[in-house]
């Protein structure tokens, strides 16, 4: 009985947990999404549910100097068209990030080792991404403590393999409820905020670096919905990664 108690509790916080990210994520919809002339740098997040890319059309598009691409989830998963994609985006001469879908269900060693089994070290790619949201994830909310160890001994395990910091990918909910006044307590990180709703709160974009605008964008060459991001125009830390947006 007190097993099925402890499963009831556990289901009900992540219920809550999700209730809320999804609230937060949807707050203000919809919304003027941000122009190229305050936002200049913009991108692209995709993984295999975007099928297959025609990386020669999104090059053609201004609004797409940069794409994250989903590489691994959790110990042992890795995304089916990342080695596609990572090889094509750079052949079309597009920045190129990988993300690493953080599973609160396994330890952040085990996870780091499938990461690093699965992504390339490049000087010209972006920090390795950390997705850390409770939207299809497993069913366990981790407390502060044990989210930070796990997360350090995440990038114990990188070492420092992958150039510069590590991007945190998160919502606003997430923030308020684990970095918020606890930032000493993971390691330094650039931020990379999903609001769909609103424009980032945190300091007018000098305390983030990337902006996830909206989850439904068209694109040419991408069949379907894809994820659209900005670069804070103040962000310094990699946009010499960036070259001059080409002539039109």
């Amino acid at each position: 009985m007190k097993t099925l108690c402890r499963a009831i509790l556990a289901l009900v916080i992540l219920t809550v947990a999700v209730t809320s990210y999804l609230a937060y994520d949807r707050a203000m919809a919809p919304f003027t999404p941000p122009t190229l002339a305050d936002y200049p740098i913009q991108g692209i997040d995709i993984s295999h549910h975007q099928g297959a890319v025609d990386w020669r059309a999104l090059a053609r598009q201004p609004n797409v100097r940069f794409a994250i691409m989903k590489a691994t989830e959790g110990g042992d998963h890795r995304d089916t068209r990342f080695a596609e994609n990572w090889k094509a985006a750079k052949d079309a001469g597009i920045v190129r990030g990988a993300y690493h879908f953080f599973t609160f269900c396994r330890p952040g060693r085990e996870q780091a080792r499938n990461l690093m089994a699965t992504v390339p070290v490049e000087a010209d790619a972006l920090p390795i991404a950390i997705d850390l949201e409770f939207t299809g994830n497993c069913g366990k909310v981790p407390t502060l403590d044990e989210l930070t160890a796990e997360i350090n001994a995440f990038l114990d395990e990188l070492n420092g393999a992958y150039p510069g910091r590590p991007i945190f990918y998160l919502n606003q909910q997430f923030f308020d409820q684990y970095l918020k006044g606890n930032e000493a307590r993971f390691p330094d990180h650039y931020l990379w905020l999903r609001s769909i709703g609103q424009e980032p709160r945190q300091n007018d974009c000098r305390d983030w670096s990337i902006w996830q605008f909206a989850d439904n964008g068209t694109l040419n060459g991408i069949q379907g919905p894809v994820d659209l991001n900005a670069l804070c125009p103040s962000e310094t830390g990699f946009a010499h990664l960036l070259r001059a947006a080409p002539s039109s």
